[in-house]
């Protein structure tokens, strides 16, 4: 039984699907996976997998130690551009899974970027099929609106925790002028940062990343 379980949350977790294991502490429960759509635990879930961690509950059936298991954190990168590495290499350091996305071909050889998943399409084509979650951020480096602009409005359409962009206030400004005009409202906008960052008056890939 408790190989059976153990291998639903693998798979969920595979699939990114934030799961629960509801192991029964006396009482007359049993052991179970628990998803978010759950009516009596769902909600708690929700919360332990916002704050990853596992919580006591009480049901009809008695207490519940609740384990959350969730999708490893993931960066979605547009632009395979100077600070990237820099980028990259910080998210490996916090186990983020990182995801890069360039249409350039020149740009997105996968021999320049070992051990990554590379995609060498535009970010509206590729994200449609990333299945973009709460445990996802969106970072946009190109500066060029036909590659950046896709992606964010992919971005906007999720549930994403995070979504920036690189370039000045007046590049933001403007960007947010173009978006608006897709239908997005003033509340949608505020989700994207922008510009990204520490004011620390970088100048070098690594300082700007």
């Amino acid at each position: 039984m408790k190989a059976a379980l153990l291998a639903m949350v693998e798979a969920a977790v595979a699939a990114r699907n934030p799961v629960g294991l509801a192991l029964p502490v006396g009482g007359r429960g049993v052991a179970r996976v628990v998803t978010l759509d759950d009516p009596e635990l769902g909600g708690v879930l929700r919360e332990s997998v916002r704050r990853d961690r596992p919580q006591m509950v009480e049901t009809e059936e008695g207490a519940f130690f609740l384990r959350p298991y969730a999708p490893r954190l993931r960066m979605v990168i547009i632009g395979a551009v100077h600070i990237t590495a820099s980028l990259v290499s910080m998210a490996r350091t916090a186990d983020f899974e990182v995801v890069l996305i360039d249409p350039r071909k020149g740009f997105a050889r996968a021999e320049r970027w070992p051990g990554l998943a590379v995609h060498d399409d535009y970010p509206d084509d590729v994200m449609a099929g990333l299945g973009l979650d709460a445990r996802t951020a969106v970072i946009a480096l190109t500066h060029d609106p036909k590659i950046d602009d896709p992606g964010l409005e992919a971005a906007l359409h999720s549930n994403v925790f995070y979504i920036g962009a690189l370039g000045s206030r007046r590049t933001h400004a403007a960007r947010l002028e173009r978006l608006a005009t897709l239908g997005f409202d003033e509340r949608s906008l505020k989700r994207i940062h922008g510009p990204i960052g520490l004011d620390i008056r970088a100048a070098t890939p690594a300082e700007i990343a």
